[in-house]
């Protein structure tokens, strides 16, 4: 792979993490989309302006797909899938935990992804076939193998009717197998990535577009982990259940899941 993918990315996310540290805990314009919990704001749209702009300067013929705004496509085989700030209601509630998210994908498969929390200063990034870094060091999911003894995440779709219901069950039902805990952090591409570094071992969530996990999946599966749909099969670039895990628990995890929804 073009090494300069990468560079190029880290310029685009750097401009990107000095627009969200302007807006941050300050009183910005925020606007609604499907619902009132889910919101968009200037920083949003500012930040994905600048992570267009600086790709379209080094790659003008790339297709993007970007959480905010609908791009001309191109015949182009390489696509951006781009989340200009992931974590966005923690954001306008001034709550350090939220990402910039960008991957790479050539002809639908990915092969470069980048997760970064500008507030702690942590670059996550990954290339297919090269493993998975934290600010330049290796890193691998954890050893564990017992459900029992797993920290788990999860996230909750804007839906609050079924999928919140589901969701609501799921957590039930992982509870009584004993499980250390569950985290709700509401930053998907941070929840991949926290497993892809072992501060957790499992996550689930019912429905996520592209640009919530394609960077963090391929950062997840290039530190030892496995990603898959509910039954077990590989996900492509659309909106997509996901459960994603160390490995060790996946089939324990989707055996709890598929009970909820028997």
């Amino acid at each position: 792979m073009n090494n300069n993918y990468q560079e190029v990315a880290k310029i685009a996310l750097h401009k990107a993490s000095r627009v969200l540290k302007f807006y941050f805990n300050k009183s910005i314009t925020i606007k609604t989309k499907s619902a009132h919990f889910d919101q968009v704001t200037e920083a949003d749209i500012e930040s994905e302006k600048v992570i267009v702009q600086v790709i379209k300067k080094f790659f003008p013929r790339h297709n993007i797909l970007a959480e905010e705004n609908q791009y001309q496509g191109t015949d182009s085989e390489y696509t951006w899938i781009i989340d200009p700030l992931d974590g966005t209601n923690n954001f306008t509630h001034a709550l350090p935990v939220f990402s910039i998210s960008i991957a790479l994908a050539q002809k639908q498969k990915v092969i470069m992804g980048l997760v970064y929390n500008p507030i702690r200063d942590e670059l996550f990034t990954a290339q297919a076939g090269k493993g998975a870094f934290l600010n330049e060091k290796a890193i691998r999911v954890s050893e564990n193998i017992k459900l029992k003894q797993s920290l788990l995440i999860t996230g909750f779709y804007y839906d609050r009717s079924e999928h919140m219901k589901r969701t609501l069950k799921n957590i039930e039902l992982f509870f009584e197998q004993g499980i250390m805990g569950i985290r709700r952090f509401g930053s998907a591409a941070l929840d991949l990535a926290f497993i892809a570094c072992g501060r957790a071992d499992g996550f689930w969530e019912f429905c996520l577009n592209p640009w919530d996990f394609a960077a963090g999946k391929l950062i997840l599966e290039e530190a030892g982990g496995k990603v898959t749909d509910l039954e077990g099969k590989s996900i492509a670039i659309k909106p997509s259940y996901i459960v994603a895990s160390n490995g060790q628990i996946h089939r324990a995890m989707r055996r709890v899941l598929n009970t909820a929804d028997a």
